[in-house]
């Protein structure tokens, strides 16, 4: 599982509640819970407040985990209170290591050259104690000249879980991103336009299911077409499923009517049609990415946002209409 949370994009329209605000509004936050094996969204959390704390999101959604799941997350959930958190639900993480972080060593369980670089595996002591108990995790740190990558889990048997592993097993935390990335562009998520919490919440779950539909449905083909799920583009694949559903639903409609104008004849369909059609490879693919890379300006405006809830008048606001 990959556990990270985004926040919502800016109410498109301008509310009479904002009128002496600078700052732009959010309609809240969500959390998502990405299932790495199946590639769909186990869990998505939707949160009105969108300056409501992360971390407390997090570890209230640590509930609905399975026992001896292997949760990744970013360098926000290297904190010895969130191991605590796992380990009350006997679950595993896997985390990027986070600075502030205070680690003491305490045995170094493995060094070794590997991809032309120093491996390490070092048992630690997370924390001071002051705001969570100590917690006893594994520090992973890979380096070669200026590049490092260093992970902390608190799986510490290197039996269960190896150094290496733990490296390679990181990279895939994108796919959370991924998630996110195909919910607001190409589900168009990223266009909010309701201030009623109820209604961006339906917005915000109804794309969550259309999501793993899609997942489904780009799985199923790309098994048909003998490529692998993560070759076809959603951006490009969603269209034509839209295309194929409504194609469907059409067909479905019209039977329907003509059974029902004409009762004493029988309607036979011709079947032993392939459900997935081969198409040219480089269509539906994913493109793969320039070697040229584009600096985004930085705008210090995509700062100035603030939550409804933060708002003069508008936690009653929001409480109204929930």
């Amino acid at each position: 599982m990959i556990l990270d949370g985004s926040r919502l994009a800016a109410i498109a329209h301008r509310l009479k509640l904002l009128w002496h605000e600078r700052a732009v509004g959010l309609p809240g936050c969500v959390l998502g819970v990405y299932d790495l094996r199946r590639g769909l969204c186990r869990r998505l959390y939707f949160h009105a407040d969108a300056a409501a704390s992360e971390m407390t999101r997090a570890k209230a959604a640590l509930a609905d985990l399975a026992r001896d799941t292997l949760m990744l997350g970013d360098r926000l959930y290297a904190t010895a209170d969130f191991f605590a958190a796992l380990a009350a639900r006997r679950c595993w993480g896997l985390v990027r290591r986070n600075r502030q972080l205070t680690l003491r060593k305490i045995q170094r369980l493995r060094k070794r050259r590997i991809h032309g670089g120093l491996l390490e595996d070092w048992v630690v002591q997370a924390g001071t104690g002051t705001t969570a108990p100590i917690q006893r995790l594994r520090f992973i740190r890979w380096r070669r000249g200026g590049t490092r990558y260093e992970v902390l889990t608190n799986v510490l048997a290197p039996a269960r879980l190896s150094a290496e592993e733990a490296l390679d097993l990181y990279a895939y935390r994108w796919g959370v991103e991924r998630m996110f990335y195909d919910l607001k562009e190409v589900l168009n998520l990223n266009r909010v336009y309701a201030a009623n919490p109820n209604a961006v919440a339906m917005q915000v779950y109804a794309a969550a299911i259309v999501y793993n539909a899609l997942r489904v449905a780009q799985s199923e083909g790309a098994a048909h077409v003998g490529i692998a799920p993560e070759t076809i583009s959603p951006a490009k694949f969603y269209p034509k499923v839209v295309t194929a559903t409504f194609l469907y639903l059409h067909e479905q409609q019209w039977e329907r009517q003509w059974r029902h104008r004409h009762p004493h004849h029988h309607l036979c369909l011709v079947a032993g049609r392939r459900r997935w059609r081969r198409t040219a490879p480089g269509r539906p693919a994913v493109e793969p990415r320039d070697e040229h890379r584009r600096h985004r300006r930085f705008c210090a405006a995509r700062r100035h946002w603030k939550s409804l809830a933060h708002v003069p008048g508008g936690r009653r606001f929001i409480s109204a209409l929930s």
